[in-house]
């Protein structure tokens, strides 16, 4: 039986046998060793007993997930060698390797993640041949649903949007100091960000929005596709935030010359 997981910030799905789990997200450039065993042993262990119970045993793992760095996947390999001491291969890699390989196969075309953060890579032929570095959602990730939250709230509170203002905070129970406390003083605060992208999808008729939101993706492509040179190649997306807003998407790659292949939610 193999055990394939597929981990951004926000959560990893695990799939083997048919069974299908989810638990926190899983990125070991930004965890304790700690924090990803405690995550494995009471979110996933309990979940995959009965199949071991049963007479299945795990004969691999493969794990694709952000934050793989070489020196972050060598201390993830050693967890899941503690914890499936039994599993052959553990192969530990990107989240980006995974998702060009669901989107592309054995082909070629330029692969992006548009979830939480973002990434992208010129993937041929089973590998990634180029990439780049998405810089994280402070320097970088353009158009992840992190980027969106903190443009999304910049504009609002600094924009004269007082109208919206009411609406939003209304809606979702948050202040401005509330949402200064949830960035600046709680953990995870890309996740919060992202967080706010069905509110931004909910309003996303209002005008000063729907710009916000192409202009977005339109970074991304600028910032981040423009590099590989390629424009010949179709770009195709994995990530929730891909899949929310595949209209302004496809808007943005149409006003920057380029071509829109698969959009899937989830590489799996």
């Amino acid at each position: 039986m193999i055990l394939t997981a597929d981990s951004g910030s926000t959560k990893t799905i695990w799939v083997a046998a048919g069974v299908r789990v989810v638990t926190q997200g899983i990125n070991p450039y930004h965890m304790e060793r700690e924090q990803i065993e405690s995550i494995i042993r009471q979110e996933l262990m309990p979940r995959l007993t009965p199949l071991m119970e049963g007479g299945e045993n795990i004969a691999e793992v493969r794990f694709y997930g952000a934050g793989c760095t070489k020196e972050a996947s060598a201390v993830l390999a050693g967890i899941l060698r503690e914890l499936f001491p039994g599993a052959g291969t553990k192969e530990v890699d990107s989240d980006m390797l995974g998702a060009a390989r669901a989107l592309f196969g054995d082909g070629e075309g330029v692969a992006c993640i548009l979830g939480t953060g973002a990434n992208s890579c010129l993937y041929q032929h089973g590998r990634i041949v180029s990439n780049v570095s998405p810089m994280g959602y402070i320097l970088g990730d353009e158009g992840s649903g992190a980027v969106l939250g903190r443009t999304f709230l910049n504009a609002l509170y600094k924009g004269g949007h007082s109208d919206m203002i009411e609406v939003f905070e209304s809606e979702t129970g948050l202040t401005q100091p509330e949402v200064i406390e949830r960035v600046y003083r709680q953990p995870l605060a890309n996740r919060f960000l992202a967080s706010l992208a069905p509110f931004i999808k909910a309003h996303v008729d209002c005008e000063w929005i729907d710009m916000m939101v192409t202009e977005c993706f339109r970074q991304f492509f600028r910032c981040n596709v423009r590099h590989y040179g390629r424009p010949d190649l179709p770009c195709s997306f994995v990530g929730s935030i891909a899949c929310y807003f595949e209209p302004w998407l496809r808007r943005a790659a149409e006003a920057e010359g380029y071509i829109i292949g698969k959009i899937m939610k989830e590489p799996l």
